[in-house]
């Protein structure tokens, strides 16, 4: 909901007039009290012993949690056309399906761990729990999921390789017909099928081989230097990912998740139906950060006891409040 649409309904349902500048900065206001309630930032949340771990009662089921990014347009001063920034997104799903969201501006907040813990813990983690967490397997999110949990598991996110496989592929249909090159597209597929079975040796030896082929013709042709140089970039993704590749095939049989597909709708709703898309606006990342927060309050159903905890009055006067007949 725009500023502006939130001061014609407060308009409609309260005795008072305000402005949209009014309704931004109380937001602000209100994310910045809840940012200095958030606890220091801590390399390792996993804590105690194994044999303390073994105690502890057995937990509802596996969380599993996503991570995902998206890009603002960014305000530097006056300037509203500085560029962009990214905005990470995470949820985080229970064994029942029960959903909570988060997100930070990346280079801006200096509490993102401590933020993903505290969502866990507000589900009820444990630290015998076991947690699944998918991402892209990029920089800003890899170091994010390491040592919340003794029992985590790590995925890269399926959907993100083989979309670089399906993009490279394109590509090799506009290499030049020769015999040495015809084979690069069903070589590609043949990557595809050892990384969906987990096999990453093999799949970085069929890579090489192909990029033997390519080198060839690099000089001499701008598909294969264009294929050539997104087979490198995507070796060294794979080669850096490694030890976070499974053998996907299995999972999928056994109904596990494989992607981050189920965080997109959220990273569309949290970022883009407010940051980008029609919107059209430019944010500071001390700007978006903040509402990131609010936003995430507010679609975790938390807004409300986290007013009723700043101000107790507020349960006495929620729990009389009259039913309209």
């Amino acid at each position: 909901m725009s500023y502006g649409l939130t001061v014609d309904i407060l308009a409609d349902v309260l005795p008072m007039q305000t402005n949209t500048q009014t309704v931004a900065v109380k937001t602000q206001a209100v994310a910045e009290k809840m940012e200095g309630e958030l606890d220091e930032e801590q390399i390792m949340f996993a804590h105690s012993c194994p044999a303390e771990w073994e105690a502890l009662p057995m937990p509802d089921g596996r969380l599993t949690v996503g991570l995902d990014g998206g890009y603002v347009h960014a305000r530097d001063g006056d300037n509203r056309k500085a560029g962009w920034f990214e905005v990470i997104v995470g949820k985080s799903v229970t064994y029942e399906g029960d959903a909570k969201c988060f997100g930070f501006v990346h280079d801006y907040d200096e509490k993102p761990k401590r933020r993903l813990y505290e969502v866990l813990q507000s589900q009820g983690l444990q630290m015998n729990q076991d947690i699944t967490f998918l991402s892209d397997g990029g920089d800003t999110v890899r170091d994010l999921q390491f040592y919340i949990s003794p029992w985590s598991e790590h995925v890269l996110d399926w959907f993100h390789v083989t979309m670089r496989l399906t993009v490279m592929r394109n590509t090799a249909k506009g290499l030049p017909d020769h015999d040495d090159l015809q084979d690069v597209p069903e070589n590609l597929g043949r990557v595809k099928w050892y990384l969906w079975h987990g096999n990453v040796f093999r799949a970085l030896q069929l890579l090489h081989l192909i990029e033997m082929d390519l080198e060839i013709f690099e000089i001499e042709n701008e598909v294969a230097r264009k294929l050539l140089k997104a087979m490198q970039a995507f070796g060294g993704y794979i080669e850096v990912n490694r030890n976070f590749i499974p053998n996907y095939g299995e999972r999928y049989r056994y109904g596990e998740t494989i992607s981050t597909a189920f965080v997109e709708s959220t990273v569309n709703w949290v970022v883009s139906k407010r940051m980008v898309k029609k919107q059209q606006m430019s944010w500071t990342k001390k700007g978006a950060h903040l509402l990131l927060q609010a936003r995430t309050k507010t679609l975790n159903g938390e807004l409300q006891d986290t007013f009723c905890h700043w101000y107790p009055s507020m349960v006495s006067a929620v729990e009389n409040l009259p039913l309209a007949v």
